[in-house]
This record gives C-alpha cells, sequence and structure tokens, in this order.
C-alpha cells in the first residue's frame, strides 16, 4: 500500500519534535528524512521507518498509560484521605465544642 508523501513529511516533522535518544528511532528517521530530499523514499524505507516509530512510540503510550493509572489510584488515596480527615475534623470540632460547655459550666458553679 503506497503512502503519500505528504503524510510522510507530517510524520516525520512531528516525530522530529520529540528528543529522540533512541538509536533506532534516529536513524530510521534520518534514513526517511534523506530519501524525502533525494526524491521518493523507497518501501523499505517507510516499512522501516513505520515499524521503528510504531516500536518506539507504543513504548512510550505504555509508559505514560502506566503512569497515568498510578497517579490516579494516588489521586483516588489522596480523596478518600481528605474526606476521612474532613470527618475525623468535625468529631474533633463537636468534642471541642462539648468539652468547653462542660468547662464552662463547671466554671461556673466554682465561682459560686
Amino acid at each position: 500500500m503506497p503512502v503519500e508523501r505528504q503524510q510522510l513529511e507530517r510524520l516525520a516533522a512531528e516525530i522530529g519534535r520529540f528528543y529522540v535518544r533512541d538509536k533506532t528511532m534516529r536513524r530510521a528517521q534520518e534514513t526517511l528524512l534523506r530519501a524525502l530530499a533525494a526524491g521518493e523514499p523507497s518501501p523499505s524505507d517507510v516499512s522501516a521507518y513505520l515499524k521503528a516509530a510504531r516500536k518506539y512510540f507504543a513504548g512510550f503510550a505504555r509508559e505514560a498509560h502506566a503512569h497515568l493509572a498510578d497517579v490516579d489510584r494516588r489521586l483516588a488515596h489522596v480523596s478518600q484521605l481528605q474526606y476521612n480527615l474532613t470527618a475525623e475534623r468535625g468529631v474533633t470540632a463537636r468534642r471541642i465544642e462539648a468539652t468547653q460547655g462542660v468547662l464552662a459550666r463547671v466554671e461556673e458553679i466554682a465561682a459560686e
């Protein structure tokens, strides 16, 4: 299946905006850019490029999904913790109110 040159150019430009440290992906990017500059890239160049891009970015996608799941779990924990602490604060505030009332009555009686 032939790939349109414009599609390859847009993909290469999009990938070019990433800081790529992977040698295979960098090499595939350079090869494709040279082939585009020289004319039409060969089907094998396109295939190698797409394979390298798929492998490279699939790893990042898996990593990002795992990180998002971890952050979501941590946020749920923090939310539950906040809910529990808010409830605990309410109980403690009512306790203070009740004990202050008792202490005020104790002081009234002691003053008589």
